[in-house]
């Protein structure tokens, strides 16, 4: 044990504090020898205290012990708090105007040489950040980010409890449930054969708190889903989740917007006006292409599928003619671009399915494409007025089934976003997704699927057609998007029990299978279930976009790689014989 005790942090003193004598701790930054005297930047997660050895000062020994230092070597000192001489003060240190004459120090720890520089813009590979996560968090970069994180959470946990939500723990211990993802599962060995799940979300545990009379709670919760990954993906994350009763979606999502005018006030000195706006999932899928729209640009997506039908252009026809979508965007001021560029961007189409791209620029007498001659001079016109153009502008179509279109122009809108630099990082553009269709129908396995999950509630007066024209049924549902990323949805809940087997029964879990997997809930349905209805946002997700980072794992302590492996911990790993035997495993 050291016997100097730190008294201020490395970002704590001011010129106010010259002639008082402190004791620091922390690590060695820089060091620079000027012969004479030895100058340290010592570093700790408040900031960095310019440290001085001067032999007249605190004598020879200790003077040649200071240069002894290194960078990362943890030390302690004791000396005096003095103004920095004319003309040497530091105005990008919030204590560039004092440093600390030193007469007493030691050594608390010495450190090998590091695979990278401690700095805040270190050009080094993810993959050596990661191993090497201890070193890489002591990055002041790295510490702004977590330290954001953490004031997020405070002003999360202040807010709801305000608003008098109760914080309550749900097991990560639990049942195996079909949520969309694959589990993660934990065997038991206490009960051979038999394994937990860790939990995807806390879904069912919530409505059980409904259920039980608590009328508000939330979690800040780490979830856990067994998949692919991508940078805003984890196989372990954490979102805000909460839940209330007696409410109807405007209920869930006035507290949402209410929190997010507090959080961008607090944390990023802006103010949010609400409501934010409201698209249905019917508009976003024809505007925009997709489910999550970014509505920091225009660019909106145009439907001529009736003038394909009447063109002798053979692609456009067939397609209308066949059931499927001639669609296109205006990328406005653009008929300069190349074959080259044009070529580019039928390439990124084509990543998507679609087998071309047609375009046609604007110019002022008409519009110029090698397929213009299919197409009359009535039927450019009626082009020119969908599609809003004016000269100078360069329209880009796709024609094909109704997914391969809107996957391929959402994109397509995105890329042309970022090339024209419409897709501004300090603008921050909410919009709400409502009335989804309560399910889709699976192809693949020739089913329906829950397009949220299976306790979401039908539209009240959608409950009549629910087996006859379930494609039809909308759903009690909510997505909030914030430039063009969902950040959370929600929904109102089911609380009939009878309503929830119906939705089972078309889902293809038939009365026993929905009692084995679902029993606990559907048994609770039964002792007076109040209306209640939540959501949950992405918390990774959130911080980064608030910070204007592209990858979540910049702001989580100890992320996974892409093929969810922790390279510090060298996790997952393999385990010793007789654990499996405990367990009753055997790997093949």
């Amino acid at each position: 044990m050291s016997n100097l005790k730190r008294t201020h942090t490395c970002g704590e003193l001011r010129k106010s504090d010259a002639g008082i004598e402190v004791v620091l701790a922390g690590w060695v930054d820089s060091r620079r020898d000027h012969g004479g005297l030895i100058f340290i930047d010592l570093r700790d997660r408040y900031g960095i205290t310019q440290i001085v050895f001067n032999p007249d000062y605190g004598g020879t020994e200790l003077h040649k012990h200071a240069s002894e230092l290194r960078s990362e070597y943890v030390i302690a000192v004791k000396g005096k708090v003095t103004e920095r001489p004319a003309g040497t003060a530091n105005p990008n240190l919030q204590t560039g105007e004092i440093e600390l004459l030193v007469n007493e120090m030691e050594i608390l720890n010495r450190a090998e040489l590091t695979p990278f520089e401690i700095t805040s813009n270190t050009d080094v590979s993810l993959e050596l950040r990661l191993k090497h996560r201890y070193l890489d968090l002591r990055r002041g970069e790295m510490q702004k980010h977590l330290l954001f994180r953490h004031k997020l959470c405070q002003i999360i946990r202040q807010f709801l409890d305000k608003n008098n939500f109760v914080d309550i723990e749900t097991p990560f211990l639990t049942k195996s449930t079909p949520e969309g993802a694959r589990d993660y599962l934990v065997p038991s060995r206490i009960n051979p054969g038999n394994f937990y799940a860790l939990p995807q979300s806390p879904q069912l545990f919530k409505q059980i708190l409904m259920i039980a009379g608590f009328d508000r709670y939330f979690q800040i919760v780490r979830c856990f889903r067994d998949e692919d990954l991508r940078s805003q993906r984890q196989p372990e994350f954490t979102q805000l989740d909460l839940e209330m009763s007696f409410v109807d979606e405007n209920d869930i999502i006035n507290i949402i917007e209410s929190l997010l005018v507090e959080i961008f006030d607090k944390l990023m000195g802006k103010r949010l006006k609400t409501p934010f706006p409201r698209i249905t999932y019917d508009d976003a899928m024809a505007l925009y292409g997709c489910d999550a729209p970014d509505l920091r640009f225009g660019m909106t997506i145009k439907d001529i599928t009736d003038i394909g039908k009447q063109t002798d252009f053979k692609v456009f026809k067939d397609v209308a003619q066949s059931g499927g979508l001639v669609r296109g965007i205006n990328a406005t001021g653009c008929a300069g671009f190349s074959r080259k560029e044009i070529d580019e961007l039928t390439a990124l189409v084509g990543q998507f399915g679609a087998k071309g791209l047609a375009w046609f620029k604007v110019e002022e007498n008409g519009l110029s494409s090698p397929i213009a001659k299919f197409f009359t001079q009535e039927l450019q016109t009626n082009i020119k007025n969908r599609m809003e153009v004016k000269p100078g502008d360069l329209l880009l179509f796709v024609a094909d089934k109704a997914s391969v279109v809107r996957q391929s122009l959402a994109q397509l809108r995105l890329n042309l976003g970022r090339r024209l630099g419409l897709m501004k990082k300090d603008a921050f553009n909410f919009s709400w997704v409502v009335d989804f269709p309560l399910l889709e129908f699976n192809e693949e396995l020739g089913r329906y699927d829950s397009l949220h999950h299976p306790f979401t509630s039908p539209k009240p007066e959608h409950l009549s057609i629910l087996e006859e024209k379930p494609l039809m049924v909308k759903a009690r549902a909510y997505d909030i998007v914030l430039n063009g990323i969902e950040l959370g949805g929600g929904s109102i809940r089911i609380h009939d029990t009878e309503v929830q087997k119906r939705v089972f029964r078309l889902l293809n879990i038939d009365d026993v299978s929905a009692q084995k997997k679902f029993g606990f809930l559907l048994d609770a349905l039964k002792y007076g279930a109040p209306p209640h209805g939540g959501i949950a946002l992405g918390l990774d997700r959130f911080t980064a976009l608030l910070l204007g980072l592209d990858d979540i794992r910049e702001v989580i302590a100890f992320p996974k790689t892409q093929r969810a492996t922790c390279l510090m911990t060298n996790a997952p790993s393999e385990v010793d014989g007789q654990q499996l035997k405990e367990l009753g495993i055997a790997i093949k």
